[in-house]
């Protein structure tokens, strides 16, 4: 480590560090332009230091070693000299490194802390004044309707990855606290509507006033939970991408949203959307996505009989009161529809284990196979 320290490096815990916004970076105020280099996994806009302005290249530790040490993009550490403490001019030469370290991993574990033998004699207490924790409680059973004139909440806009839903960095303190996290739910995502950040029409207002009113995402999501309307995203390609992060998959659903309509879906956000109850749909023509705006109204037809490869059809309402119907299409296996209707995955398994009653769902129930049960990845309050 020495070597590293002496040549200026600062030494960071072995977690995530800048790959989910925690670099707390004084060098350059926000909105600067600049680039810097780095051998982390993403360079989403903003990732590593918040700044939209960073534009952030990726390269190999190697690479992103030597081009800090020159200080310049266009330098090439395989024929560009630099200039050393002595006034001499000197070249990097190429690094040679075992595939594997020689004596192998360390397999210390004197930081694990086993689980009780017993879980249910374990009390989980919060205090009720925590930022920081709060227990979750179920989502709601499916009501065994249609949804029926959804508000758009937002029509996303090109890349919309888990951390433009759910960011990390400063957030990372509510990330056992739903309510509080659910605050930058959609926050970095851009507005198809007016392409604007954290800026959506305000339903609510609007609709009762003559001209429109833009809030902030999580603003109006709140506005209308309370209000008892539904909601739902139109989304671009692959969306979701990046982190496999349930807060992502968990945020939309605890303000009030029912689906997400999207061009395509990252596989795993996808998943997890269907486990906490949402409908993850995708356009049968993705032309269909430039049809529907943020003013619009819609309603998801079919989910009496939803079943396996069985589309189903979006009644989109315009403003002046013009209808258009579109075929929409979902991946739901027969398991993961008793996900839906139970109101989320994890409503499910506590029915199987209350004998099935506890979810009142309104059909049978099979037992889940291994590998969906894998699947079950939920945030745990105390790792917080």
């Amino acid at each position: 480590m020495s070597v590293f320290e002496k040549a200026g490096c600062t030494i960071l815990a072995n977690a995530c560090g800048p790959c989910v916004g925690q670099w707390k970076r004084i060098d350059v105020t926000k909105g600067t332009p600049n680039s810097i280099v780095t051998s982390f996994n993403r360079n989403f806009a903003g990732r590593n230091d918040g700044n939209l302005a960073t534009h952030n290249f990726l390269a190999s530790p190697e690479i992103v070693t030597a081009m800090s040490f020159s200080g310049s993009l266009d330098f090439n550490p395989v024929t560009d000299s630099l200039t050393g403490s002595d006034g001499r001019p000197f070249r990097f030469t190429p690094p040679i490194a075992a595939d594997l370290p020689a004596g192998g991993f360390d397999s210390d574990l004197s930081g694990f802390q086993a689980p009780p033998e017993v879980g249910t004699r374990v009390d989980v207490v919060i205090s009720q004044d925590s930022k920081r924790l709060q227990l979750l409680e179920p989502f709601p059973v499916w009501n065994a309707k249609n949804i029926e004139n959804a508000r758009v909440l937002i029509k996303v806009r090109g890349k919309c990855t888990t951390d433009h839903i759910s960011m990390a960095g400063p957030w990372l303190k509510y990330r056992g606290h739903l309510d509080n996290l659910s605050n930058n739910c959609l926050i970095g995502a851009v507005n198809d509507d007016n392409g604007r950040v954290n800026s959506v029409l305000d339903h609510i207002v609007s609709e009762a006033a003559v001209a429109d009113v833009y809030d902030a995402v999580p603003t109006v999501a709140r506005k209308l939970k309370a209000a008892n309307i539904d909601w739902i995203v139109i989304g671009d390609h692959n969306y979701g991408e990046g982190s496999a992060r349930e807060q992502a998959a968990l945020e939309p659903r605890y303000l009030g949203g029912r689906a997400i309509i999207a061009k395509s879906f990252a596989r795993i956000h996808e998943t997890n959307l269907k486990k906490q109850g949402m409908l993850p749909l995708t356009f049968d023509h993705v032309s269909d996505y430039d049809l529907i705006s943020g003013r619009d109204r819609v309603s998801i037809l079919g989910l009496d009989s939803l079943s396996p490869d069985k589309p189903l059809l979006a009644n989109v309402v315009k403003p002046d009161g013009t209808q258009i119907s579109i075929v929409v299409r979902h991946t739901f296996n027969d398991n993961q529809i008793q996900w839906f209707k139970a109101g989320s995955a994890l409503n499910y398994l506590s029915s199987i284990q209350a004998g099935g009653q506890a979810a009142k769902i309104p059909q049978s129930t099979p037992s889940l196979p291994h590998q969906e049960s894998s699947l079950f990845c939920l945030p745990s309050t105390s790792s917080v």
